[in-house]
């Protein structure tokens, strides 16, 4: 499976992905209304400026459509993004994903980079090298809630 930089016209696929792969993977986490509410299946156009200004990574599947997501915020210096669509789980390429990031940030000169994990996915992050530092809430529009969430962090 290749990986390479996301499109613009590939947003809503990337849309798709993101929202298979909370539904899947935060059950456990979050409450179902929560996850409806997050998961809208009409994408907010500004997904699409984050493919526009950030280098976002998506991993293609067979029918070189994205089965896997990721991004570098650079103006935060944050992980974001990574999904998986549930069919390719256990494949790695979350993992591909990310080290595709962690290169592009060191590219970009960034010595430290920082993500709000998702309680379900905070041991693939320490898998990875990332440190816990603390347990917060995001406050999302989408979902309607305060979002329980791990903080995290690496030096590179």
């Amino acid at each position: 499976m290749n990986i390479r930089l996301a499109a613009p016209d590939e947003a809503e696929e990337c849309w798709n992905v993101r929202n298979l792969a909370i539904r899947h993977g935060c059950a456990q986490s979050y409450e179902s209304s929560v996850i409806q509410a997050w998961t809208p299946d009409e994408m907010p156009e500004s997904f699409r400026s984050v493919i526009l200004e950030n280098p976002f990574f998506v991993i293609e599947g067979p029918d070189a459509k994205p089965v896997a997501t990721g991004y570098l915020d650079l103006a935060t210096g944050s992980v974001e993004a990574i999904f998986t669509s549930p069919d390719h789980i256990g494949k790695g390429l979350a993992s591909q994903v990310l080290e595709a990031i962690k290169g592009e940030a060191r590219k970009q000169g960034f010595a430290r980079l920082t993500l709000s994990s998702t309680p379900n996915a905070q041991v693939f992050y320490e898998k990875h090298g990332f440190i816990f530092l603390q347990e917060s809430y995001y406050s999302s529009r989408l979902a309607q809630a305060n979002l329980r969430c791990m903080e995290m962090a690496i030096e590179l």
